[in-house]
């Protein structure tokens, strides 16, 4: 490529490039300035895993000539479209979907600035929603206030990427496991080769994730392929239990085929499934599974014993995982969202959470889990209608915190917190500090919907000071 005053400023006061240019060891990528932050949001990390490459490993993306407009967002993964999550009015799903974003703050530009750390978002949605199109994950906040480059990435979501084909019977060597995982390293492994061209360093990459999200960046933690590629770690909410293994992962697969009739063997007829069969397939076995199995997940990483060697809530418990630096923890109402939505994934009912902890332990050997007597003990005094929801926040997600918080202190530092704040609206509401509210306090965006509902009854002011120091400690962390 030949210089240019676009692609390669001398000086901080020559004009702002309206797209600016960056070129990267496999092409030139166009871009957007925009304020402080100049983004790229189409980027391709791997081949499209489409056709013959449906249900294999992703496929590194290869070298082009000429400059790719990456001013539009590439798409995400194909889901079924639903209220609680809002992937943007504008977001395309497809099964092209691996796609990264980049943000970074215009000063990383200037040709002698120092590299800037990295920070790479792993978004959550039970595995089968989500996407970097959510409107609380534009990074032009973070990435100037935070003074950090950041990166978000599409991953396989649901049947196309959490779907246990290898365990059917004659399946070996037809398809590849674990593949929403994969997908995630392989954006890592990009992010590893390429962030020096936008100005980061790739020495001080930071992984963090939400929920699903975080099950992912809690599971690389115990990946041995994942060493090297990130240098630290944030874990918000991660149901890190819900990683099974191969048995569960083919009663699901084999209910897959059989609901669209497909025979034994049949691996042509799977590969030419359209895209809407899957996901509406899928669909139903994520209502189904839990609702037979309470707070249980239809699709979610499995220990396939080459890529997830073990469980990771045993290694990490244990102190074996990858020594970097780590942030975890969960909110203090996780289980209100769950309740209020009438989801079997985090059930507060009795007999429902019994059946749940069974399967944990069943799941998670290892794991010494409580009994009836001595759970029931903890919350001696808890008001009643509390109990479910404080043992199923517990259960689900502090509990297996606490467990890879204890073990991984063992081999790095390690910063275990609690987010409490709540708006008085979200308080009137009886949800408090649920499932996913950390989420905008991160990014620095409170105020991406247009409504502005959670604050009908006052607190912005309050929540734009746990914003300031959420964000602030995030990034410094990275940093």
């Amino acid at each position: 490529m030949v210089p240019t005053a676009e692609s390669h400023p001398s000086t901080l006061q020559q004009p702002r490039p309206v797209h600016p240019l960056v070129e990267t060891p496999n092409g030139v990528l166009r871009g957007v300035a925009d304020g402080a932050t100049e983004r790229w949001l189409g980027i391709r990390y791997a081949e499209p895993p489409t056709g013959e490459r449906r249900w294999r490993a992703p496929v590194p993306v290869g070298a082009w000539s000429g400059v790719v407009d990456a001013r539009i967002p590439g798409p995400i993964a194909p889901q079924a479209r639903v209220k609680a999550m809002d992937v943007g009015e504008t977001a395309i799903t497809d099964e092209d979907c691996l796609f990264v974003k980049v943000w970074r703050p215009t000063t990383a530009r200037a040709p002698a600035a120092e590299p800037r750390a990295v920070m790479v978002w792993v978004h959550g949605g039970a595995y089968v929603l989500g996407g970097p199109t959510q409107p609380v994950f534009d990074g032009a906040a973070l990435a100037d206030r935070g003074d950090v480059i950041v990166v978000t990435l599409s991953y396989r979501l649901g049947g196309l990427g959490f779907l246990e084909l290898s365990t059917l019977d004659g399946a070996e060597g037809q398809f590849d496991s674990n593949l929403g995982l994969r997908d995630v390293l392989c954006a890592l492994e990009w992010v590893r080769s390429n962030i020096g061209s936008f100005g980061g360093d790739p020495a001080r990459v930071t992984v963090f994730g939400e929920s699903a999200g975080a099950g992912i960046v809690s599971t690389l933690l115990a990946t041995p392929s994942a060493r090297g590629l990130f240098s630290a770690a944030i874990v918000e909410s991660s149901p890190a239990t819900s990683v099974y293994g191969l048995g569960r992962a083919k009663v699901v697969s084999e209910r897959f085929v059989q609901k669209l009739g497909i025979t034994a063997h049949d691996w042509a007829a799977l590969r030419a499934l359209s895209v809407s069969s899957i996901v509406e397939t899928a669909g139903e076995l994520f209502a189904e599974i839990p609702t037979e199995f309470p707070g249980t997940l239809a699709f979610a990483p499995v220990v396939d014993g080459e890529l997830v060697p073990e469980h990771p809530v045993t290694v990490l418990s244990e102190g074996r995982g990858l020594p970097v630096p780590l942030i975890i923890g969960t909110n203090r109402d996780e289980a209100t969202f769950f309740k209020l939505a009438k989801s079997p994934l985090l059930p507060v009912g009795e007999q429902a959470l019994t059946t749940m902890i069974t399967e944990i332990a069943r799941e998670n050997p290892s794991v010494e889990m409580p009994d009836r007597e001595h759970i029931l003990d903890a919350y001696e005094g808890v008001r009643q209608r509390m109990v479910g929801l404080g043992i199923a926040r517990d259960v689900g997600f502090r509990m297996p915190t606490v467990w890879i918080a204890e073990g991984h202190a063992r081999i790095a530092p390690t910063y275990l917190y609690r987010f409490d704040f709540a708006t008085p609206l979200l308080k009137v509401l009886r949800l408090g500090a649920t499932h996913g509210t950390e989420v905008a306090y991160v990014w620095g965006n409170l105020d991406t919907d247009p409504r502005g509902l959670a604050y009908k009854l006052g607190g912005r002011r309050q929540a734009g000071e746990v914003s300031d120091r959420m964000l602030a400690l995030w990034t410094s962390f990275a940093r």
